[in-house]
């Protein structure tokens, strides 16, 4: 017998603005978006628990944000760790060099992951799993508080991005040396996530897809990567946006409009189902097993 498949769609940076957060329920209400995750220190995170609310079919887990963003703990409290105003590096080459090597700040991480999660805690909405901002919560230090944390504030899900290089390859080769150094960091860090993961009983993806393709998940390439995907338990995540004059953008122009289109893609939602996914995320996949 054919083992069932599982395709969780995902819809990253939630709360970071109205435009962001619009794209997301359309995609939800109107196309593949299952789940999606929350930024509970940007600037519409507030309406996206309201949405989420009114939205109970969509799964929401914290987006963790540790760089390019806004801590939830006021600055004078993790001064190590972020500016006078509250915000993270936007480097990640000098953040995680810092959270691996200065010892105040590994201290105050745990405080800020830990207000993060109790902030996403405070809006009532149920867990559904937890990733990171430019992927900082894959970071050893990152990973092992939240797996210290786990127990307390219930994670059962943490994204472990892991996708085939020559696979991404296949259908654009654009940003070439990007792709291969973020497949090798990122491919260590999923080997020792993993061990980590298994040993606490905390659950991960088979594949996740999203990282070598970032702000290009279109409905080109979802189309030719699906029919191709071989794992049976699979997330892809991208950044859909709508435009907003004046409203900040998550990415490249246009790129968060492309999104939106491909996960509102009837073409895609048909190649999904005719490969055997079924559409659905950690929540519904939780209660398969309860």
């Amino acid at each position: 017998m054919q083992a069932k498949r599982f395709a969780i769609i995902n819809g990253d940076d939630f709360g970071f603005s109205e435009g962001v957060n619009q794209a997301i329920i359309k995609a939800h209400k109107q196309g593949v978006l299952t789940s999606t995750s929350l930024m509970v220190s940007a600037d519409a995170a507030n309406e996206a628990v309201t949405l989420s609310s009114a939205n109970p079919n969509l799964a929401v887990g914290l987006h963790l944000v540790l760089i390019c963003g806004r801590s939830v703990l006021p600055p004078e409290q993790i001064p190590h760790l972020v500016d006078k105003q509250g915000n993270f590096s936007n480097s990640p080459l000098i953040a995680g060099l810092r959270y691996q090597f200065v010892s105040q700040t590994r201290q105050e991480l745990r405080q800020e992951i830990r207000a993060q999660l109790e902030k996403y805690r405070s809006t009532g909405l149920p867990l559904s799993h937890v990733d990171g901002h430019l992927h900082l919560h894959m970071h050893p230090v990152v990973l092992r508080i939240l797996v210290d944390l786990a127990p307390e504030f219930d994670i059962k899900v943490i994204r472990l991005p892991s996708e085939e290089l020559g696979l991404s390859l296949r259908f654009n080769r654009s940003h070439l040396l990007t792709k291969l150094v973020w497949s090798g960091v990122f491919g260590r860090l999923r080997c020792y996530g993993e061990k980590m993961l298994k040993s606490q009983g905390i659950s991960f993806t088979q594949r996740v897809y999203g990282l070598l393709q970032s702000g290009g998940i279109t409905e080109e390439y979802l189309l030719g990567l699906i029919p191709q995907i071989q794992a049976n338990l699979v997330e892809i995540y991208s950044h859909p946006a709508s435009a907003i004059h004046g409203a900040p953008l998550n990415g490249a122009a246009g790129a968060g409009e492309a999104e939106l289109a491909a996960l509102l893609s009837n073409q895609v939602r048909e190649v999904l189902l005719s490969n055997g996914f079924e559409i659905t995320n950690h929540h519904l996949l939780s209660q398969r097993t309860t």
